[in-house]
């Protein structure tokens, strides 16, 4: 997996939020369209849209439109990679170890 920095710090911004959690909770049991969010969080829909952005930018959410709402679900795919994103800058590699003192 490669690191990049500007793409792992989308990742891990998107978990380091409460109400991004809690959309993420929400997220869980399926798909949600906007206006539920909305009612079930109780915020306006300018804070969500701005959640929302983060959210899809991490990969980690997916939308689609339905009219003039948008659909959100968690991504299988972006969640698998930010799993594998944590384990990866979390493991001792050694190899980068000797490789980064020989600089």
């Amino acid at each position: 997996m490669e690191l990049s920095s500007e793409k792992n710090a989308k990742v891990f911004k998107a978990f380091c939020d409460e109400k991004r959690l809690m959309i993420l909770e929400l997220l869980r049991s399926g798909e949600k369209c906007a206006c539920v969010l909305i009612d079930q969080m109780d915020i306006g829909q300018s804070a969500l849209s701005y959640h929302m952005k983060i959210l899809c930018d991490s990969g980690i959410v997916e939308s689609r439109q339905e009219g003039k709402w948008t659909h959100y679900k968690i991504s299988e795919q972006g969640s698998r990679d930010a799993m594998l994103l944590l384990k990866a800058i979390t493991t001792t590699n050694p190899a980068a170890e000797v490789s980064g003192r020989s600089n």
